[in-house]
């Protein structure tokens, strides 16, 4: 049997005193084996990080400490450790990667500088030699040029590189274990695949064992060996990879599968988790998921469940799992309840929105004058429609330009060429109040829902804001009805009203911002990467509520995403972006399942699935996305494209019809054969 290189038992965190102590980690016990990787798995607010933290032993002061347990690193106890004799351990024995490598790399000094302090620290290594093994560890994990990058600052790398340089830190001390907290959620699918590659292959190279910290089951599919769930401080289940994906016992690790949205899903609402995990600066005396568990029953709210033993490798902590006990009976499964989806006319749908020849740049200026030297080509030629009450999907790599067309869609950006013809309605030509009279019927959803409220407007006056200056309503109290109904319509209480952002869940402060989109009667919404940030319950809520309100009003949306499984299940059509143009376009189904262009074959396979035994060949991209101030000739991704010809690199494709509901922007497109060259 593999040897056992961490024990952690019955360890326990306060953050405060007294009853109303804040329990993030209450009792819980695990092993990682040297080799394997051990994902911990669940929701935000559930203690995983801060069980990272206390086994670094991290935790905030002063008010945070371990209060009980046991923390064993190859037999030697961390939590009698000096502070001094800690200080070995982390990021000499026990290296940590944290989920934004912005906030975590130091902003003034170069990423070569940052790398050696470790090296000083934990290998005693200076000057030169220090410099050649830091050359050696970007060279790792494949940082191409490492000299040059060498002296580079973390604001001149993009994010996939900035978290690369986080791992080449925490290799430079040779760690037995790596923590990895959400080390991919912020990153785009392909820089995703790229990341994790690179953790499995360095991972294979030292021996590491790999404690990765997540919500996201794809990953865990791909990445983990062994799975434990965490749920308000506790772990709820523990399991063997394919034993937990092929069989898990717990009712909570059931409903995060019933919620991953999918194109099987389509016609269904995805299953939700209702409520939120508890406030955990309580004392728990029964079940902490008994309030959002349909199996629960009246002992689920008396009494904690004790952890009991499926089998040598699986484990459970829940009341169905005693074999003393009879719960009463009841499905396993949700019925799965359909969506009540507009079915579809006879007619073809009106276009909302035509946009054709769309060109966003950016001048570069440079010297005294600010003479223009050039331009970043942010969007660069593109045409799109949508059809009212239907959903078209904008998709691509980071940097690509979705969200510069979704603002200059919205003239929240000066258009540099092109129609943007609302309903029948040049929008480019509108100036002034005859342009602020049209904004109530189109509006957008940020990606990040907290950075786009004032802090210091209650979510009363926020929604109200837009009706307010679109002359919405007969005064204030007609308004703050609209906005009580408002809040109960994407399933909040009227008596939110009061209250401010910072008083919200990431979920809760997402559909306030809906609330506040539909406040002016919208009849597009641009999404701008909604669910990107949020757990797969709080998804699948936002999901349905989006779906409902599309149904409900005949809303239609531009949702600007780089997740693939939710464009499956919520789009009509799809929209492949690069580098500021559309390389495929057509309808769901189509570009999903059979598509032409390679940067889509790449962007699909690169999504790691849930359970995915089709031995799916992933296709890596190379290097980065090329500078829009400098595109490539040609076509723009054939630098990286592994079927690239000469003919590539001299001139930008046409489109090519695939059909009449699918094109493509691609020289391999063969219209005699139907089919793109193989490899």
């Amino acid at each position: 049997m593999t040897q056992t290189l961490l024990q952690v038992d019955n360890l326990s965190v306060r953050i405060g005193n007294g009853d109303s102590a804040i329990r993030p980690v209450d009792g819980v016990s695990f092993e990682i084996r040297r080799g394997e990787t051990f994902a911990l798995l669940g929701e935000s607010g559930c203690g995983k990080s801060m069980t990272a933290l206390a086994l670094l032993r991290l935790l905030p002061q002063p008010a945070g400490e371990i209060v009980s347990g046991s923390v064993r690193l190859d037999g030697e106890e961390l939590l009698a450790l000096t502070e001094s004799g800690m200080r070995a351990v982390r990021g000499g024995r026990i290296a940590m990667i944290f989920q934004e490598p912005m906030t975590s790399l130091n902003p003034v000094m170069t990423v070569g500088a940052q790398i050696a302090e470790s090296l000083e620290q934990h290998k005693n290594l200076r000057g030169e030699a220090a410099r050649q093994r830091v050359l050696e560890l970007l060279d790792d994990v494949g940082i191409p040029d490492a000299a040059r990058r060498f002296g580079e600052y973390p604001h001149q790398l993009s994010g996939g590189m900035k978290q690369r340089v986080m791992i080449a830190i925490a290799l430079a001390g040779d760690p037995d274990l790596l923590i990895a907290d959400e080390p991919t959620t912020a990153l785009d699918v392909t820089i995703q695949a790229q990341v994790l590659d690179l953790m499995r292959k360095l991972q294979r190279e030292h021996g590491m064992a790999v404690l990765l910290i997540t919500h996201d089951l794809g990953v865990v599919s791909e990445m983990a060996d062994r799975i434990a769930v965490m749920y308000a401080g506790q772990l709820v289940e523990q399991a063997p990879r394919d034993v937990f994906f092929g069989k898990a016992r717990h009712p909570y690790s059931k409903k995060l599968f019933a919620a991953l949205p999918d194109s099987s899903k389509r016609e269904q609402r995805l299953t939700v988790i209702p409520g939120t995990v508890p406030p955990l600066n309580q004392v728990f005396y029964a079940c902490r998921f008994a309030e959002r568990c349909e199996r629960a029953w009246e002992l689920c709210n008396r009494q904690q469940p004790d952890w009991f033993a499926v089998d040598a490798e699986q484990g459970v902590r829940c009341h169905l799992a005693d074999p003393t006990l009879s719960p009463p009976t009841s499905s396993d499964e949700q019925d799965a309840v359909a969506v009540a989806r507009s079915q579809p006319s006879t007619a073809p749908p009106q276009t909302l929105l035509e946009v054709n020849g769309l060109k966003i740049h950016f001048p570069i200026q440079r010297g005294l004058f600010k003479r223009v030297v050039g331009q970043v080509r942010a969007v660069d030629g593109i045409d799109l429609a949508i059809p009212s009450g239907q959903t078209l999907a904008l998709v691509g790599e980071s940097g690509c330009g979705k969200t510069t067309v979704g603002k200059g869609i919205l003239q929240l950006l000066n258009v540099t060429a092109g129609s943007v013809c609302f309903e029948s309605v040049e929008l480019t030509q509108l100036k002034g109040e005859a342009l602020r009279s049209r904004r109530s019927d189109f509006q957008i959803i940020f990606q990040d829902p907290y950075s786009s409220m004032n802090p210091r407007m209650s979510v009363g006056d926020i929604i109200e804001e837009g009706m307010i200056a679109q002359r919405i309503g007969a005064g204030k109290a007609e308004r703050r009805q609209r906005v009580a109904k408002l809040l109960e319509q994407v399933g909040l209480r009227p008596e939110h009203i009061h209250r401010y952002p910072h008083e919200f869940s990431g979920g809760q402060r997402q559909r306030i911002c809906i609330a506040r989109a539909l406040a002016v009667n919208p009849k597009l919404i641009v999404c701008d990467e909604p669910t990107s940030a949020l757990d797969v319950s709080v998804q699948a809520q936002i999901l349905n509520l989006l779906q409902d309100l599309q149904n409900e009003l005949g809303l239609s949306f531009l949702f600007i995403t780089h997740d693939l499984s939710v464009v499956a299940y919520l789009a009509d059509r799809i929209a492949v972006m690069y580098l500021g143009r559309i390389v495929e376009e057509g309808n769901v189904e189509d570009v999903l399942e059979n598509p032409r262009h390679p940067y889509t074959e790449a962007l699909l396979s690169a999504v790691p699935r849930v359970n995915d035994g089709d031995g799916r060949k992933i296709i890596r991209l190379e290097g980065d996305l090329p500078s829009p101030s400098n595109p490539p000739t040609g076509c723009h991704f054939h630098p990286r494209c592994r079927h690239a010809q000469a003919q590539c690199s001299a001139e930008y494709p046409p489109v090519s019809e695939v059909s009449g509901t699918h094109q493509v922007r691609c020289y391999l497109w063969d219209r005699q054969t139907g089919s793109v060259p193989p490899e």
